[in-house]
């Protein structure tokens, strides 16, 4: 039976300073989401990349063009992994705009179950009903529970266990002061992995309470799934080290690491598709608050497009943005893939390879 996550005060010597630098990260996130007015760091594409990420850490894999370009062709009849993902990246984006205007209150075992039944309603293998705590015994690793990593809590005591996570993460007792906002994802996180609510997508949903415990916080929510799935061997060492145990520390220097190198790619992406955006302003000359122009500074959150979603975002019309496209072609930041005449979809295929980089990689830029 996994113990509650404990709500003391807890000393980290051996991880201090990994904790500190991720403090300083968050920090740093926080003090660039406000200079940019924008709490949530222009979210669209990083919620992308988590939900690709956590998902293929499960074995649903999908990327994130596919994704991109289900979204702009609004196709309903992908891959059931590629919708799988999408749901997800629009799941956590809608409960972390909850949670952060909720705060902690957001937290109950019904918000685990409404998380779990998006994300899991398109998996076409599922067995029980999406959303259902599950009502048989299950093990992590190995082929039978004899031989397993760990196990899970018997169905009997998974409504009781999962209370004890969804009371830590509401932070009502003195941990809330006691305890950072990393330490608390933490041991939250090795938590609900342990009791193992669902007979699957307990990593997934798991994955996603991260950064709405951030915006519940009132903190910038930082994706940490690709770190995770960059650096899995280590994450499933941090887990066992405190599901078996007790060895917060080992989880709390894990979440450390995902925070600070998190926030590093953030801000090396974000800096790579500004001097991209400066490169491709340098092709030609345009009008001031043009449409093209405007359409320059949305790609790197769209870089996969059609000319009726663009006419949506900047409120143009249809012909305006046509005109748009025509120019970015011309200076090629938009290149069209279809080779149709009709439902013809746009890409941005340099930002797409400065988005679509292995974690951890500089980015490519082209030349001046």
């Amino acid at each position: 039976m996994p113990v509650a996550p404990p709500e003391r005060d807890l000393s980290f010597a051996a991880v201090a300073a990994r904790h500190r630098a991720a403090e300083e990260a968050l920090a740093k996130v926080d003090a660039y989401a406000r200079g940019l007015h924008d709490p949530f760091v222009v979210s669209r594409i990083l919620s992308r990349q988590e939900a690709v990420s956590s998902s293929a850490i499960e074995g649903t894999h999908s990327t994130l063009d596919e994704v991109l370009t289900g979204e702009a062709t609004q196709d309903e009849e992908a891959r059931a992994e590629v919708l799988q993902v999408r749901k997800y990246a629009t799941t956590v984006t809608r409960f972390i705009k909850q949670a952060h205007r909720q705060g902690n209150e957001v937290f109950s075992a019904n918000l685990v179950r409404r998380l779990h039944k998006r994300i899991m309603e398109d998996a076409p293998n599922y067995r029980d009903a999406p959303g259902d705590l599950r009502e048989v015994s299950v093990w992590i690793g190995g082929r039978d529970m004899a031989y397993s990593i760990f196990n899970p809590p018997p169905a009997s005591k998974v409504p009781a266990c999962l209370e004890d996570t969804v009371r830590y993460m509401r932070a009502e007792g003195m941990h809330e002061i006691q305890q950072s906002i990393i330490t608390r994802m933490a041991l939250a996180h090795a938590h609900f992995e342990a009791v193992h609510p669902f007979r699957d997508g307990n990593g997934r949903v798991g994955r996603m309470l991260l950064p709405i415990m951030m915006a519940a916080d009132g903190r910038t929510p930082l994706y940490l799934a690709p770190y995770i799935e960059a650096n899995k061997p280590a994450y499933v060492e941090a887990l066992k080290a405190a599901q078996q145990r007790l060895d917060w520390a080992s989880m709390v220097g894990f979440v450390s690491d995902a925070v600070v190198g998190s926030a590093n790619e953030l801000f090396t992406t974000r800096e790579a598709l500004e001097v991209l955006s400066t490169r491709w302003k340098a092709r030609r000359a345009f009008r001031r608050g043009s449409s093209s122009l405007r359409a320059l500074e949305i790609l790197p959150q769209y870089p996969v497009i059609t000319i009726s979603r663009l006419a949506t975002l900047l409120k143009v019309t249809y012909p305006a943005a046509a005109t748009a496209v025509a120019q970015l072609e011309e200076i090629k930041a938009l290149v069209e893939r279809t080779g149709y005449t009709r439902n013809r979809v746009f890409a941005a295929p340099e930002a797409l390879s400065i988005l679509n980089r292995p974690f951890g990689e500089e980015p490519i830029l082209p030349e001046a």
